[in-house]
């Protein structure tokens, strides 16, 4: 008769043998923090976009997702290498799905010269 010691020590062995350890993919998540405000550059104002479940708003104007990079083409900082606007990503709405905010990350992702930031 075997004992229970050797049979959880087969099945601890068994599931570790068979799983994983890699992360497949990962985006980074930067959330807003509580405490005092950084000082922000006066000469540049945050982008705010705000995003539905079927709607995506960038200061207050409807644009789709296939329309946003361009959109955010022409109001990303002269010099990318220095400077970065800080664009804010407030999700709304109920029906919202997480895949619809990382289809949304992976565009802005792409975009060079933004500090993103999620609002939760």
């Amino acid at each position: 008769m075997t004992s229970l010691i050797d049979v959880i020590f087969l099945l601890l062995l068994f599931f570790m043998l068979s799983s994983t350890f890699t992360k497949f993919a990962e985006i980074r998540l930067d959330t807003g923090t509580g405490g005092p405000a950084a000082p922000a550059p006066a000469a540049t104002p945050p982008l705010f976009l705000q995003l539905g479940a079927d709607t995506i708003r960038l200061n207050a104007q409807e644009v789709s997702l296939e329309d946003l990079p361009d959109r955010l083409a022409a109001e990303a900082p002269d010099d990318t290498e220095t400077a970065s606007r800080t664009l804010i990503i407030a999700p709304s709405g109920d029906d919202l799905t997480s895949q619809r905010l990382i289809d949304l990350l992976v565009v802005l992702r792409q975009q060079p010269g933004f500090d993103i930031r999620v609002l939760e």
